[in-house]
């Protein structure tokens, strides 16, 4: 943490005069180490700026990190809706196909009965037809008997009509 009430700068310790005493400090040594501390405090100071550039490097790259898997989760939500939708359209495509095929099936089916009655009832009127001809033949197959007995009771060259007997 910093402390804003004191805040020394490498120029600040260079320029300290720490005035003269008797029996003071040794004046080469205290020199020394104010153009130690100044130097430290330079070394420092550079360091924290690196720090700080470094630090707010990595804040961008977080915010840059952060938008990126902002636009990745609205991504993944879009494409989830996506998904959702798509499968839903498909099965809405999907019963619409069976609805159409079951009612083509229904048509056939329907069609294949019309064309099944109709086939009976060509069929039926076929064997009417067929009874219909065997009963006109039995009658006159009958006839035909029936004047062959005639036929063969009368005498040859006898009038018709007058029996020879």
């Amino acid at each position: 943490m910093e402390d804003e009430a004191f805040h020394l700068t490498p120029v600040d310790v260079r320029r300290y005069d720490f005035g003269s005493a008797l029996r003071g400090y040794d004046k080469q040594r205290v020199d020394a180490f104010r153009e130690q501390l100044a130097d430290e405090l330079e070394r420092l100071t550079r360091a924290n700026s690196e720090l700080e550039a470094k630090a707010k490097g990595f804040h961008e790259q977080l915010r840059a990190f952060r938008e990126r898997d902002k636009a990745l989760n609205d991504a993944l939500i879009t494409a989830q809706q996506l998904r959702a939708e798509t499968k839903e359209q498909a099965e809405r495509e999907a019963e619409l196909t069976v609805r159409e095929a079951k009612a083509e099936a229904e048509r056939l089916l329907d069609a294949a009965r019309a064309e099944v009655r109709r086939l009976q009832e060509e069929l039926d009127a076929l064997e009417r037809q067929r009874r219909s001809y065997l009963a006109q033949a039995r009658a006159m197959v009958e006839h035909l008997e029936a004047e062959l007995k005639a036929a063969e009771q009368s005498p040859i060259g006898a009038p018709k009509g007058t029996d020879a007997a």
